[in-house]
């Protein structure tokens, strides 16, 4: 099992950073399709998305989202945080083994354990994919979770 431990309200800094990263692969992006119920075949037919503007399939812009969501989740604040609410913006596409990383930063520290972040997201080559803001209630207490490890998953 996987632990977890997060920061909380009280120690929090301005200026503080975490990373998050994912390489993207066939099976994140048949997925995300599945979960999400977008089956856009620039994302699932190599033959459609050659005939595209994009030459080649791309993984779904809120991919990136999702792995926002788990690098808040899970690095920082970590476990007990909860979102309030997320702007993004896309800057660049993501292709099917892409490493992707996000990298966070405390912004703001605003009453009531709220929590203004930055939420970037570069790719292998470090370019930016997604530039965006989260806000966020962070935790009250220090605490260290089991992270629930999932059984394997086919997609069929």
């Amino acid at each position: 099992m996987t632990q977890s431990s997060n920061t909380p309200y009280d120690v929090l800094e301005v200026g503080q950073t975490a990373n998050y990263s994912k390489t993207v692969s066939e099976r994140d992006v048949q997925l995300f399709a599945e979960v999400s119920g977008d089956h856009n075949p620039v994302h699932l037919d190599a033959a459609y998305a050659a005939e595209t503007m994009f030459k080649e399939r791309i993984a779904h812009g809120m991919f990136s989202g999702a792995l926002i969501s788990a690098a808040v989740a899970c690095e920082l604040p970590g476990p007990g945080t909860i979102y309030l609410g997320q702007s993004m913006r896309f800057t660049a596409l993501v292709k099917l083994g892409d490493t992707l990383t996000v990298r966070l930063e405390v912004l703001e520290k605003l009453p009531k354990f709220r929590v203004r972040m930055a939420t970037r997201v570069f790719n292998q080559n470090d370019e930016l994919v997604v530039d965006g803001e989260a806000e966020i209630l962070a935790p009250r207490k220090a605490q260290t979770v089991e992270l629930t490890q999932l059984p394997p998953i086919t997609v069929g």
